[in-house]
């Protein structure tokens, strides 16, 4: 059996921070056979095996710590997917017309019998934000184009006193498209969403904002249905994304038996369609976003939690 991480190109990513080269780097550390593929290399014929461009790499954690110090890109070979194999589906989003057609070509492979992980079919099912959104512990949400729902929308919660709102698109990552709107009038507010609606050529989600997230943001990773680690990422001053590359902290967080209880019978629903690794994104009680596509913060949980959470994934479901 061979691991293959289908990744984007190293000068996309933060080398020092990453989850699938972290995942590489522990793969190769406990003695599996592991590769690179990159977006360029992936093809597939009707007709016989493929022979895929497969890169060797090398690299190390620094010292004490669960970031990388280094990763060297190493030499390619060209070698047949075998039905024990895994593939690792981790190009990030958007989830866009390109990750669309590599979710095809990998359910092709799929269905000779490789295993796609997390599987092409069950990110296809499940946005990322709807999943979240289809739960009781989910924050009130509008999605969509049409004004007049968002108009009757706003007035209920601004009935209840929420005098800001989140907009924010369907499948973008990162806090990416994420704005404020503070409520002054409807036409504000209609203009705000009709541009909004504009720049993302579709719907729109809408939410009241929840001011828990100066608190904090919990990252919690889930693998195989039970929990590997959580953080609280907190925001910086003035700033209500709670995104560590513009400057949040973070820190070990204990989840609510009531949040874990949850987020344990999502992930093990979802086993049934493929999807083994799950990250969630939790605002208080909320729960609002449920990452399918490309988990990470990997890095930064097993940093918190003082253990290499890839060693634990590995444990848990190939070793």
């Amino acid at each position: 059996m061979k691991h293959i991480l289908f990744i984007d190109s190293l000068d996309k990513l933060v080398i020092k921070k990453d989850s699938s080269l972290m995942l590489a780097l522990t793969l190769k550390k406990m003695g599996q056979d592991v590769y690179l593929m990159f977006e360029e290399n992936l093809f597939f014929t009707n007709k016989k095996l493929e022979k895929l461009k497969l890169f060797e790499f090398s690299g190390r954690f620094k010292e004490n710590s669960y970031y990388i110090e280094e990763f060297l890109l190493g030499d390619s070979k060209k070698l047949n997917l075998n039905k024990d194999d895994v593939l690792h589906m981790r190009i990030d989003p958007p989830f866009d017309t390109r990750y669309l057609r590599y979710l095809w070509i990998l359910d092709l492979f799929e269905k000779r019998g490789v295993k796609v992980f997390n599987s092409p079919k069950g990110i296809l099912n499940h946005n990322e934000k709807l999943t979240a959104y289809e739960l009781d512990k989910s924050h009130p949400s509008f999605i969509g184009t049409d004004k007049n729902g968002l108009i009757e929308f706003i007035e209920e919660f601004y009935s209840k006193g929420f005098k800001d709102f989140i907009f924010k698109p369907l499948d973008l990552y990162q806090g990416l498209g994420i704005e404020k709107i503070h409520f002054e009038n409807f036409e504000k507010i209609e203009m705000a969403f009709q541009k909004k609606v504009e720049d993302l050529k579709g719907p729109v989600v809408v939410q009241p904002f929840d001011k828990n997230v100066f608190k904090g943001e919990i990252r919690s990773l889930f693998v195989n249905g039970r929990e590997l680690g959580s953080i609280l990422k907190v925001p910086p001053k003035g700033n209500f994304l709670a995104n560590i590359a513009q400057g949040a902290t973070y820190s070990e967080y204990k989840l609510s038996s009531s949040t874990k209880e949850i987020c344990e019978k999502l992930t093990k629903s979802l086993i049934k369609e493929g999807i083994y690794f799950v990250a969630f994104d939790i605002i208080g009680d909320f729960i609002s976003e449920v990452n399918i596509t490309c988990p990470g913060l990997m890095v930064e949980v097993s940093e918190a939690c003082k253990k290499n959470l890839a060693e634990e994934m590995i444990k848990e479901l190939w070793v």
